[in-house]
C-alpha cells in the first residue's frame, strides 16, 4: 500500500493570522503543495481561531472542489455540535475527530474509549450518513482498537507524537514497536490506520512497511519549508515515505 500525503497548512494560517491581512493566502499555499505532490490537504479549526479560521474552511473547500477534486480534503475537530454541522454541511472527504483539552498548546492525547463512546456515537453515525469517512485520533494502544471499532469509525489516525520524540533515543525501539503493535491490531478489527503528529523527514523512515493509508504533517513542514522552500520540504517529505 502506498501512503498517501496530507499537509497541514495550519501553521501557514497561523503566520497570516500574526500580521492581519492574507499573506500567506492558504489557496496558494495549498496549490503549492499539491503542485509539489501532496495528496492531501488538512485544516483543524479550533474555536479560539488561533490557526484556521472557521470561515477559512468553507472557502478551501469550495476551491479545492473546483480546482483540486482529486485531493482529499480532511478537517480535524473537535465533538462540538458547531463543528459537527460545518463539516455535515461541507462534506469533506475525511473528518478526524480529534479530543481537546482547554488551553492545550496543541493535540496531545487520543480519546479515551470506551469512557468516551457515548458522545462520539452518534455523531460518527451523522457524518457517515453523508458520506463521510470519520477517522479517531488514538494514542498507541493496542487493547483499545477494538472500541475504536466498536463506535463505528473507519480509521484510526495513531498519535505519533511519543514515538516522534523517541526517535534516535534509547527509546526508540520501544516507541516503535508500540505504534507498530497498535497499527496491526486496528487492522485486525477492521479500521484503516492513518498516523500524524511530529512525524518528520527523518522519522518517516520508521513507517516504512506499516500499510498507513495516510500520514498528516504540518509543523515539521512548514519548519523545513523555512529553510529550503514549501515544495522542496513538501518533495522530501513525499521521497521519506
Amino acid at each position: 500500500m502506498s501512503t498517501s500525503l496530507s499537509i497541514n497548512i495550519n501553521k501557514y494560517a497561523l503566520l497570516r493570522n500574526s500580521r492581519g491581512h492574507d499573506l500567506p493566502n492558504l489557496l496558494q499555499a495549498a496549490n503549492v503543495c499539491i503542485a509539489a505532490g501532496c495528496q492531501g490537504i488538512t485544516v483543524h479549526p479550533r474555536w479560539d481561531e488561533r490557526h484556521v479560521r472557521l470561515d477559512d474552511v468553507p472557502l478551501l473547500s469550495e476551491y479545492l472542489n473546483e480546482h483540486h477534486p482529486k485531493i482529499e480534503f480532511n478537517i480535524e475537530c473537535e465533538n462540538r455540535p458547531e463543528l459537527i454541522e460545518m463539516v455535515q454541511h461541507l462534506r469533506p472527504h475525511q473528518c478526524t475527530l480529534v479530543p481537546v483539552t482547554p488551553g492545550e498548546v496543541t493535540s496531545d492525547h487520543g480519546w479515551d474509549l470506551p469512557r468516551e463512546s457515548t458522545g462520539l456515537i452518534p455523531v460518527i453515525a451523522r457524518l457517515r450518513a453523508e458520506g463521510i469517512r470519520v477517522s479517531l485520533f488514538a494514542d498507541c494502544s493496542p487493547a483499545a482498537m477494538p472500541y475504536f471499532a466498536q463506535v463505528g469509525a473507519d480509521r484510526v489516525e495513531l498519535y505519533t507524537g511519543p514515538y516522534a520524540w523517541a526517535w534516535a533515543t534509547d527509546s526508540q525501539e520501544a516507541a516503535t514497536t508500540d505504534l507498530w503493535k497498535t497499527a496491526r491490531a486496528a487492522r485486525a478489527v477492521g479500521l484503516g490506520v492513518n498516523a500524524g503528529h511530529d512525524l518528520d523527514r527523518h522519522n518517516l523512515a520508521g513507517v516504512k512497511g506499516l500499510d498507513l493509508h495516510e500520514v498528516s504533517i504540518g509543523h515539521a513542514q512548514i519548519c523545513r519549508a523555512l529553510e529550503v522552500g514549501t515544495t522542496k520540504s513538501v518533495q522530501e517529505l513525499l521521497a521519506a515515505l
